[in-house]
């Protein structure tokens, strides 16, 4: 064979690898751009993604009135070409979970929760309007019978919320609404507590300071609730953006050993 063919049919045969490679990458690149386009949680029927989760500061409300957050810089980008904080954090600030271990001798510790209770399905029980004449409405039995009777049972590992409007007040004094005697917002009545420790319900979310009522001094809603080994969410934002029923709740609760809790980053897809 001449020079000439040689060099042809090499040319030919580069040409040919060269377009295989080159259609290869753009199927491939379409195939990512579909699953990209389409994830399969939302693909499975969800359309869009709500945050419920409260900025942590050191501005937050706490139950105890104190900072529960500090954030100290120990290398900024400017001298040292990078940024890195030094964060000190209690366990029960922002949004955040309570663990089993949180009011219980020997329950589980926040690292020990199973990880599949922390997909679930949300119901949310809004009982804003009766909050909003009653600093201190507690949810009962029978707020707990109207969302059954319009919804259905509760589902197995469900986070069961009570929507009470006070994730709008987390700017003001009246979040943790302290009288110098008591502290008033709304919770969890524990009659409705043990209602749904008859159900198959993995958690119990609040959008207020505490799972009970501001002024609770014996905490019964906790003791009723963790000690049974399922979990608590305190300070849960924007339940108003949720439908009561049909949204899945992602908990991306912390994970240090021992831990009584934490604060969590809790999203709903919608």
């Amino acid at each position: 064979m001449c020079d000439i063919c040689v060099m042809n049919s090499v040319k030919e045969k580069m040409l040919s690898r060269r377009s295989f490679f080159k259609g290869a990458a753009l199927t491939g690149a379409a195939a990512m751009a579909s699953t990209i386009s389409a994830p399969p949680a939302l693909a499975a029927g969800h359309g869009t993604v709500e945050d419920l989760t409260h900025t942590l500061s050191a501005e937050f409300p706490t139950y105890f009135g104190e900072p529960g957050f500090n954030a100290e810089q120990t290398f900024k980008f400017a001298e040292s070409g990078f940024n890195l904080f030094n964060l000190t954090i209690n366990e029960h600030t922002g949004t955040h979970i309570d663990a089993p271990l949180h009011f219980s001798a020997d329950g589980l510790a926040v690292d020990e929760i199973e990880v599949s209770n922390l997909i679930a399905p949300l119901c949310v029980i809004d009982v804003a309007a009766k909050a909003a004449e009653n600093a201190d409405y507690q949810v009962t039995p029978d707020d707990i019978k109207a969302w059954t009777d319009a919804h259905g049972e509760i589902p197995a590992h469900a986070c069961v919320a009570m929507h009470s409007g006070w994730g709008a007040k987390t700017g003001g004094d009246t979040y943790r609404g302290f009288d110098g005697t008591a502290q008033h917002y709304p919770g969890f009545h524990v009659e409705a507590t043990q209602m749904l420790l008859e159900t198959q319900a993995g958690s119990l979310a609040v959008d207020t300071l505490s799972l009970d009522h501001g002024p609770s001094a014996d905490f019964a809603t906790h003791y009723a609730w963790l000690p049974s080994g399922r979990f608590g969410i305190e300070n849960i934002a924007n339940l108003d953006r949720v439908p009561a029923a049909g949204a899945t709740l992602i908990i991306g609760a912390p994970k240090h050993k021992g831990g009584s809790g934490g604060p969590a980053r809790i999203f709903a897809m919608v």
